[in-house]
């Protein structure tokens, strides 16, 4: 697997964004996706994971409500849709691949960060 994040972009408090997760390497649909988040002088987070099959959805405390995540192993690809930004996502947000959901440490494929950053 081999993923290609895009979509970040520079917004608004309130505003919104759709980040894609690619996959060149056509394996996509035999691993969990997550995404994750580094802000500034912070360490890394998750914010949210999808199944294989995408039945089972695990969201961070700080995005449920607010953040959707969703894949289409048809076309190999993942997305994170974040409603009402507020400065405090502003962070490089990563996707992942990993063979069990719940669990971060087997997230082993990474792709490149793409930059969000929320204005007040």
């Amino acid at each position: 697997v081999q993923l290609q994040a895009s979509g970040g972009g520079l917004v608004q408090a309130g505003e919104s964004l759709t980040l894609s997760c690619r996959d060149t390497g056509n394996t996509f649909s035999l691993y969990a996706v997550g995404w994750f988040r580094q802000g500034p002088g912070k360490e890394r987070e998750r914010v949210a994971a999808i199944s294989r099959s995408g039945n089972n959805l695990i969201y961070a405390d700080f995005v449920k409500g607010r953040f959707t995540i969703s894949r289409d192993n048809a076309v190999n690809m993942g997305f994170l849709q974040m409603n009402d930004l507020q400065p405090e996502d502003t962070a490089v947000y990563y996707c992942a691949a990993g063979l069990i959901t719940h669990s971060i440490e087997s997230y082993k494929f990474w792709g490149q960060g793409t930059q969000v950053t929320v204005s007040s």
